[in-house]
């Protein structure tokens, strides 16, 4: 867990790692943010307030950021940061290091943009996921 948010923010190396301890929080992954297999079902196992990943270049047809679209479907803030602000694999790196590339429309409406650095996008979300549970 990240230090000084008013929720649970978690810095996961992988996507894979996100399980039911997870739900309500904020994840900051150094997973990239396309969709294995293209399933929306695989967008992220549980029902996390936001998430965050890598958008691995993003790639032909925009594949890197494929995620976001499923998460927006499921009510969850997305975001992808630039591959070239962040290492790939890495959580922490995601959290401390990221600049956001994309952002879903669930995310946009809790102020999330392109070019905010993580750290405040993860402020951002902790905020506001701290408020809905009020």
């Amino acid at each position: 867990m990240l230090p000084g948010y008013p929720r649970p923010v978690w810095a996961l190396d992988s996507n894979g790692l996100v399980n039911a301890g997870d739900i309500g929080a904020v994840i900051a992954t150094g997973s990239h943010g396309g969709l294995l297999g293209g399933r929306p079902e695989t967008a992220v196992k549980q029902p996390v307030f936001g998430a965050l990943y890598n958008d691995a270049g993003i790639g032909v047809d925009e594949a890197g950021v494929s995620r976001l679209p499923a998460l927006d479907a499921r009510g969850i803030a997305g975001a992808t940061v630039s591959a070239m602000s962040a290492r790939i694999g890495e959580g922490r790196s995601t959290a401390a290091d990221g600049v956001l590339s994309r952002v879903n429309a669930t995310a946009a409406r809790l102020g999330l943009r392109e070019g905010m650095p993580a750290r405040e996008a993860l402020m951002i979300l902790a905020k506001a996921a701290a408020a809905s549970v009020r």
